[in-house]
């Protein structure tokens, strides 16, 4: 077909491209973060990261903009300011330690670092003494710093809100809101680097039509589920994404 050919994917690599897709917006759509990490993960099994990673980008700002009417009374825009600062210092962090060190081994401290707060979550850990202006930046930076070496920022930021017991419905809403800056700005950064070509654009039409299915049927979740379920299912995402990502830094 003319159409995969411009693409360049096969019609089997096209439909399990748009099923990832579809997973990875039903999970942003009720959590409010874990597209990039689901998708990217997974789709890495077909394209490079650099192909995959300005289309995840144009998908995220798609679906915080898909999820503007449930989310905007319960944004914290002060989180999302001293997030952002930290998120601002520390990509570029994460930029050089992508050059100078090996990327497995940061994915690999990631994903034990987030599955072991993961696991005492579930046990009930939680501290409020943390709800500070410098601790919202210092988790910025680490945020940003997991960004710019392997695009997880989602999962300490995730981690950070579950340990000071924010409401969930204030975690979803400030990170959709916060990832619409972040992958905003990676994405026009990504634009003057010269990776936007053709094959992106029409890679990513057909998956614009997916997005608002997958968010809605996630947000429909969410409205659905109580503080104590949302936590879980969160948790239990968060430690399924870091096996995931041990699993693949070993490999």
């Amino acid at each position: 077909m003319e159409f995969l050919e411009t693409i360049n994917l096969t019609i089997g690599n096209f439909i399990f491209f748009c099923l990832v897709i579809l997973l990875a917006s039903f999970v942003r759509g009720f959590s409010g973060f874990g597209f990039s990490a689901s998708s990217i993960s997974l789709l890495s099994f077909i394209l490079p990261p650099v192909e995959i990673v300005p289309i995840i980008l144009l998908l995220e700002v798609i679906a915080s903009f898909f999820m503007i009417p449930s989310i905007w009374g319960k944004i914290n825009w002060k989180f999302v300011v001293y997030l952002l600062f930290g998120v601002a210092l520390g990509t570029p962090i994460g930029v050089k330690l992508l050059s100078i060190l090996e990327p497995k081994l940061m994915h690999m401290i990631i994903s034990i670092t987030v599955m072991f707060f993961a696991v005492l979550l579930l046990k009930g850990y939680k501290n409020n003494k943390l709800k500070h202006n410098l601790s919202k930046f210092f988790v910025g930076t680490v945020a940003g710093a997991a960004n710019g070496f392997g695009t997880l920022a989602g999962l300490p930021i995730a981690l950070y809100f579950l340990v000071i017991a924010v409401e969930p419905a204030v975690i979803r809403a400030s990170i959709a809101a916060l990832f619409f800056f972040t992958d905003s700005y990676a994405l026009i950064l990504t634009y003057f680097s010269g990776l936007l070509d053709l094959s992106f654009l029409f890679r990513t039409l057909p998956l614009i039509l997916i997005v608002p299915i997958g968010v809605f049927m996630g947000t429909r979740l969410f409205k659905g589920s109580t503080r104590e379920s949302y936590k879980k299912y969160v948790l239990y995402f968060l430690i399924v994404i870091s096996f995931f990502g041990l699993i693949k830094s070993v490999i």
